[in-house]
């Protein structure tokens, strides 16, 4: 996993930071691919994120966040303790449906009975939430039947001049995107 040397005081990372904080959509890199991402609770950027994918917006996205502290409001109906012990215990970035308790509106959760929400281990995804104190949208960066972005330059060619900021850095080394499981039932949906 990269690290966050060099990455504290970038000047791309605040501007990136600061953009997801106006309400600015923008592309960063995540443990596997390139994502786009925007402030969950704002219903405009979501819908933007939806309508730059081409996508169906009953498939939802993910939420990613530096911490489930973060993720803490989101997460009231369920054990905490227990979906961070169970993170713990995971080997690979995963991610967790777990009860929507409806904090996130419909073009965050397709309008499920669940949501999607993750931890992550890319530290430029960190820095970003600590930096915009939020948490992301994240889904991947394309066009809805493409092939996911893993470079700056395929990021591009799908959406350059669309997008309100670019984060620095390059994606992990995660072969695939992320395991999803049901917390509940610990049943593996994605694997990873």
């Amino acid at each position: 996993m990269p690290t966050t040397r060099g990455y504290a005081g970038n000047p791309y990372l605040a501007q990136a930071a600061a953009s997801v904080a106006a309400g600015g959509v923008i592309g960063y890199p995540t443990e596997a691919v390139w994502g786009l991402g925007c402030d969950p609770l704002d219903e405009a950027a979501v819908q933007r994120v939806i309508a730059l994918k081409r996508r169906v917006p009953e498939k939802g996205m993910i939420v990613v966040s530096d911490s489930w502290q973060r993720l803490a409001p989101a997460l009231l109906s369920i054990d905490l303790a227990a979906l961070m012990a169970a993170d713990q215990l995971t080997e690979r970035p995963t991610t967790w449906l777990v009860d929507n308790s409806g904090y996130y509106g419909d073009g965050v959760t397709g309008g499920r009975a669940t949501l999607a929400v993750r931890v992550t281990g890319h530290p430029v995804v960190a820095l970003l939430c600590q930096r915009a104190g939020t948490p992301l949208v994240s889904t991947s960066a394309n066009p809805a039947g493409l092939v996911p972005a893993r470079n700056r330059g395929k990021l591009l060619s799908y959406f350059a001049g669309q997008l309100d900021a670019i984060a620095p850095g390059q994606v992990g080394r995660a072969a695939r995107p992320s395991e999803i499981r049901n917390f509940a039932s610990g049943a593996v949906l994605r694997a990873g």
